[in-house]
Order: C-alpha cells, then sequence, then structure tokens
C-alpha cells in the first residue's frame, strides 16, 4: 500500500477550483464541517502514479491571506498550523488564465510560507480566444515552482499535474520575492526575537486574529504581543507589503505574459448590458424562474407516479410474503410509507439542484447577485445577502452558513434571521402533494395552474424574507459599515461533469440526512399509532362490530372501520385529539396536527408522517395521494384537503420556523440562544396568524 500525501487546493472565487477538484477526486469525495465551525469542507481522494494516493483537500476561496472573512481565516489556520492532520505537503494553488495578476498574489503570499507550491494555471483553452501566450518556463524560473496548464473542460493537463504533485520533493520551497524589505529594522527585529520561527509566518501571526487550533499558544501568545508598532502602522505595512507584490508580480508578467487585445473576442459586455438591466435584467430573471418551477413539475411526474405506485406495492407485498404479526406492520405501514413519502420527491429535488446548478456554473448568478444589490440596500440587506437567500432554496443550513462572506455585523445576522424564509426543498414535499391535492391541473400561457402556485410560494417566501429584512433594519441598533464588492465571472457553458456531480452530493446529503430522520420518527409513529391503552384501544374490534352491527357493512369495511377506532384511541391519536382544539381553526384535524409537531424535526417528514399514520391498518393498496384525497374534515365534512385548508397549510409551511437543525445552526452562527428563540416564537406566531386568516376568509 503506497504513502498518502496531503494536498491543499488553494485559489481565489471563480478561479475553477472546484473543477479542478473534481477532475482530481472524481466521485472519491465527501463534504463536512470543519471541526468546531460550520464552514463547508470538501475532501477527497486521487490516485497518482505509483501508487501514491493524495488526500486533496478543497479550501474555500480566498484573495489573500490578508483575511477579511471567517471562511478566510480556515485557510490561514491550515497553512500555520504544521500539527493539523490537514495541514499540506503540497499547496496547489489554482487559478485563471484571465486573471493570473491578481491570483499570483495569493500564490506569492503561500510561497512565503515556504510550503512546496505547483501553480495551475486553469482555463488554459481560452488563451487563444483571449489573446494570451505564455512563456512557461520564464515563469517557472521568477516564481521558483512548476506549472501545470490545466483545462477542466476538455480535460487537458490533469495528468501532468498529478505527476507534479506525485513529485512535490523535487519543488522549490524558496520565496519568489523578499517582502521583509518594506521595513528592514522592523522584521530584522522580528527574525532576532524568533530565531526559530519562520519570518512571514510570525508577520501572519502578528497582523491577523486567527484561532490556531492546536498550534503552541504560548509562542503565539509571545509572537501576538510584539507589536512595536500601532494598528495603524500594521495596515500601512500590509498595504505597502501588497504594493511590493504586484511590482514583483508586474515585472513578471511583462516578460512572461504577452496578451494581444485585437485578436480577443468577447461578447461578455453585451451580455452583461442586457442581464444586469435595470428592467430586461429583472425580467430574465424572473422568465428562468418560471421556467425552472414549469420544468420541475413537467419532468417530474412521471418518475414521481413510479415511486409513488412501486412503494405502494412494496407495502402490500411485504404483507403478502410475511407472517402477521408487529414485525410485518412495522415494515409494511411504518417504514415503507414513512421512507416512501420523502423518496417520492427525489425527482424534483434533483431537478432544483441542477438548475441551481447550472446558473452558478454559468456564471449568472454572480449578475443576480449584482442586479439584486440595488433592491437589498433598501432592505438592509448586501447584495450579497442573495447568494444564502437564493441557496435557501436548497437548504437554509448551508444558506447562513454562506453569510461568512458578508463583511458587515449587521448585514450578516439580519440575513441569517431572514434566510429561513425563503422556500427549501425540505418544504418542497409538502408544497408538491397539498398542490397536487388542491390546485387544479388547467393551464394559462401554457403554464400550469400548479407550477404558477409554486412559483407564488417561492416569490412569498422571498418576499416575507425582503419585508422581515428591513423591520430588522429599522428596529436593530447595531453600527456597522458595509461595502459591496463582486465579482464577475466569465461566462461559460456548464461542465456536465460538475453540475452531474453537485446534483448527486446534494440530492444524496437530502436523502441520506432526512432518511435518517424519517426512518426514526417513522418507527416512532408507527408504535404510537399501533398501540394505545385501555378497553377503548384493546377491545376496539368488540366495540366497532357492536356499534355497526345493524349497519350491514361487507368485511372491508367493517375492519376499516375498526382501525380508524384503534387508531382514534391509540398514543398519537390521543395526543392528535388533545392539540386539535388549536388547530381546528386552521382548518386541520389531530392527524395534521401530528404530522406539524413531528415535522419540528424536519419539515420534509410532514408527508413522511402523514403517510404512516393514513398506512396504518390500511389493506387496500392505495398510494399516499390517494389517502390524503380521501379523508373527510370531521367537523364540516367533505374533503379535508379543500382549497381553503391547502392553502391554510401552504402558508404555514411557508412562514412557521419547523426546523430543529436550522435553529441549531443560527445559535452557532451567532453564538447566542437569543436569535434563534426569537427567529421561532416569531416566525411561528406569523405562520399561525396568517393560516387563521387564510382558512377563514376561503372557507
Amino acid at each position: 500500500m503506497g504513502k498518502q500525501i496531503n494536498v491543499a487546493l488553494i485559489g481565489n472565487p471563480n478561479t475553477g477550483k472546484t473543477s479542478v477538484f473534481n477532475a482530481l477526486t472524481g466521485l472519491n469525495q465527501k463534504v463536512g464541517n470543519y471541526p468546531g465551525i460550520t464552514v463547508e469542507k470538501k475532501e477527497g481522494i486521487c490516485k497518482l502514479p505509483r501508487g501514491v494516493k493524495a488526500h486533496i483537500i478543497d479550501l474555500p476561496g480566498t484573495y489573500s491571506l490578508n483575511a477579511s472573512s471567517l471562511d478566510e481565516n480556515v485557510v490561514i489556520e491550515l497553512l500555520l498550523n504544521k500539527n493539523d492532520k490537514d495541514f499540506p505537503d503540497v499547496a496547489v494553488v489554482v487559478s485563471d488564465v484571465e486573471h493570473l495578476k491578481r491570483n499570483l498574489l495569493l500564490f506569492t503570499q503561500i510561497k512565503d510560507l515556504e510550503i512546496p507550491s505547483i501553480l495551475v494555471i486553469n482555463m488554459s483553452d481560452r488563451m487563444a480566444y483571449k489573446g494570451i501566450s505564455l512563456d512557461i518556463p520564464y515563469l517557472e524560473k521568477q516564481l521558483n515552482t512548476k506549472i501545470a496548464l490545466v483545462s477542466t473542460r476538455k480535460n487537458n493537463g490533469i495528468s501532468e499535474l498529478k505527476e507534479l504533485i506525485t513529485n512535490y520533493k523535487e519543488l522549490s520551497t524558496e520565496p519568489c520575492m523578499n517582502a521583509s524589505s518594506i521595513d528592514e529594522a522592523y522584521f530584522n527585529n522580528l527574525r532576532e526575537a524568533f530565531p526559530n520561527q519562520l519570518l512571514y509566518k510570525l508577520w501572519l501571526v502578528i497582523t491577523q486574529d486567527v484561532n490556531f487550533g492546536k498550534t503552541d499558544r504560548k509562542t503565539i501568545e509571545d509572537v501576538s504581543n510584539f507589536k512595536t508598532k500601532t494598528n495603524a502602522d500594521l495596515k500601512r505595512l500590509q498595504q505597502k507589503e501588497t504594493i511590493k507584490r504586484y511590482q514583483f508580480i508586474n515585472d513578471t508578467l511583462k516578460k512572461g505574459q504577452t496578451i494581444d487585445l485585437k485578436s480577443a473576442k468577447d461578447l461578455r459586455i453585451r451580455f452583461d448590458r442586457i442581464l444586469t438591466h435595470k428592467v430586461w435584467g429583472y425580467l430574465i430573471f424572473g422568465i428562468i424562474l418560471l421556467t425552472i418551477f414549469q420544468a420541475i413539475y413537467d419532468w417530474s411526474g412521471v418518475p414521481m407516479d413510479f415511486i409513488d405506485e412501486s412503494f405502494a406495492s412494496l407495502g402490500e407485498w411485504v404483507k403478502s410474503i410475511l407472517p402477521e404479526g408487529a414485525f410485518t406492520n412495522l415494515l409494511a405501514e411504518g417504514i415503507i410509507p414513512g421512507l416512501g413519502g420523502i423518496v417520492i420527491f427525489i425527482p424534483q429535488i434533483a431537478f432544483l439542484f441542477l438548475f441551481i446548478s447550472i446558473l452558478e456554473e454559468s456564471g449568472y448568478m454572480s449578475r443576480v447577485v449584482f442586479l439584486m444589490d440595488r433592491i437589498m440596500r433598501r432592505f438592509g440587506l448586501s447584495g450579497k445577502s442573495v447568494v444564502p437567500l437564493m441557496s435557501g432554496t436548497a437548504c437554509a443550513i448551508p444558506a447562513i452558513m454562506a453569510t461568512r462572506n458578508i463583511e458587515s455585523w449587521k448585514e450578516r445576522l439580519i440575513t441569517i434571521l431572514v434566510t429561513p424564509f425563503t422556500t427549501c426543498s425540505a418544504r418542497l414535499p409538502v408544497y408538491l402533494i397539498i398542490i397536487s391535492l388542491v390546485i387544479p391541473e388547467g393551464r394559462v400561457l401554457g403554464l400550469s395552474y400548479q407550477a404558477l402556485t409554486l412559483m407564488l410560494l417561492y416569490l412569498i417566501g422571498f418576499g416575507a424574507a425582503v419585508g422581515s429584512a428591513w423591520i430588522l433594519n429599522k428596529v436593530l441598533k447595531i453600527k456597522s459599515k458595509s461595502f459591496f464588492v463582486v465579482e464577475m465571472p466569465n461566462y461559460k457553458v456548464p461542465l456536465i461533469k460538475n453540475v452531474a456531480l453537485t446534483v448527486l452530493e446534494k440530492t444524496k446529503a437530502f436523502i441520506f440526512g432526512a432518511g435518517k430522520i424519517i426512518l426514526a420518527i417513522s418507527i416512532v409513529l408507527w408504535f404510537l399509532a399501533s398501540y394505545g391503552p385501555g378497553d377503548d384501544f384493546n377491545k376496539a374490534e368488540e366495540i366497532v362490530t357492536e356499534q355497526h352491527a345493524s349497519d350491514n357493512l361487507s368485511e372491508d369495511e367493517l375492519q376499516q372501520k375498526i382501525a380508524s377506532h384503534k387508531l382514534e384511541h391509540s398514543f398519537i391519536g390521543i395526543t392528535g385529539r388533545a392539540i386539535e382544539p388549536a388547530i381546528r381553526p386552521l382548518g386541520y384535524d389531530w392527524k395534521i396536527g401530528i404530522a406539524i409537531v413531528s415535522s419540528f424535526a424536519a419539515r420534509e417528514v410532514f408527508v413522511g408522517t402523514l403517510a404512516t399514520i393514513y398506512s396504518v391498518g390500511s389493506d387496500e393498496e392505495e398510494t399516499i395521494k390517494n389517502r390524503m384525497a380521501g379523508e373527510v374534515n370531521p367537523i364540516l365534512g367533505g374533503p379535508l384537503f379543500n382549497f381553503a385548508s391547502g392553502i391554510s397549510l401552504l402558508l404555514f409551511y411557508a412562514f412557521a420556523m419547523q426546523c430543529m437543525s436550522t435553529l441549531a445552526i443560527v445559535k452557532r452562527e451567532t453564538n447566542s440562544w437569543k436569535w434563534p428563540l426569537y427567529q421561532l416564537v416569531v416566525m411561528s406566531a406569523f405562520a399561525y396568524i396568517v393560516a387563521l386568516a387564510a382558512f377563514q376568509f376561503l372557507k
């Protein structure tokens, strides 16, 4: 078995770092969080020549080692801490051929840390298109490194990069410039005070407020106290350092890079004029959203019906081949319907992630951020708040993590508090099943009523987020300066491999993450629905038979009455009856009440809960949708899921904080229980009032 080396992928945002990571690792990757913090950690395994394996970690995008946001600190923490298990044997710095000058700033800083480094110049297939030519031997000599020209789109240069990583011990660790010349006297004193420490590492420790994990705290405290200059002087030195690095980079690129502007063909400016236009930009964005929601409905109908029918048949098949008993009932009435209630929505969720991934890969999402900044400023948000709000359509948890890119604490806090209003994919199962029950299947202008309803729910959620942000901006008395800077990457055709890996990874995380919760809750719910206290439950057969002795019921009808009586007097039925008075004004019965309470663990559990409750004691081979459609309102008569109760339920889930995981993340990000509890109370109260008003008005 060959040895394993640690490889850190580092680079500015939008340099194609993720594409290089995917090209090296393929499916051998996983996504988690850094220990103790909610910054996404992507890592994978790459097989290299001569039996060597590389553990590759894709670090958050950073412009320099002068960190301005929390996720950029992750990069510095790792590069300064040799005791970290992920400390790199070799750093692979990914740059973009069109922005080499800016990307090299980070590279020169990493070289000063004397870590073996490889420079990847990505998107090399665009060199001819942009009129760019590079003198690679000259650049390698000036930068004291080896360079890999890579095009992940055409799969060029990846094998050469793997070879360079394998031979990392041959790389020079010498810096490519002398940054300490910005103030030789100061740095000489620093070198004399700490002769055994790396000079540039000392400088970073002095100028950064970084949590260094398991490194020697005493040494770091000593270095941090070595501030013979004021903070203002240190900032001026940092500026001098940046200027000196760019002088070196400019001198290097004068000979190492040639750009023939006459041969460069660029339609980007024309596209930007349209896509960021103050009228057409919003119109195009709206059309794109409408198209996405229509496609989610049209494309996923067939696979959804197949999954729904398959799980119904599977439950009946299990009952037919296994002997009668508690275990068979648990499988057929608890686990299978519960899982079926979430698996059925894999097609829609996969399509949602597909479209979001395409928008990000193509470079369009950055234009949306720029476009929306004009609106967001009026509501106390930044254009950067759009990224969490948009990614909140997938899941509020990573969306709240994404607020770490927002420099202003006030804007970041407001974004954290309002992001749960945006419609996440966990709400999608609830929306889709209710919409299919209460919204007719007609079309207007080629768009189905159901797709328009779904689009409207997304817009309502976004509107609630923006409206509550405006209120919070007025209420919160927090002084905070903010600057909006967004990078506009080049437009590009999305890489099929990147899109496919994103869809696979995100869908898998959603299914397995939700699946664990749903499986556990399904088992608990089945037990609570299958057993109960006292004679009302234990003697249900005798009681029901006696009550309907003169009704001439068929055997099937009698068994259905018995099952219904048992369910009503089971543990779950008693619990549901207890909370029914509070939810009856909203048009819900006790079964929906149980689903609402259990879905606080995760919103998508709502459908799985109803699937489990409706399956208990049912011998009919019916889908969950058919069972829900057949439910009768015990108070008003008629279908339980009618237009009034359906709209009420949709609005309740649009506004309610039905996710304990999101509350936990908000607590961690704000370092206080004050804000998540505030969210829970305000959002739940608002959801109840709106749902109540909707039902009372529409009934």
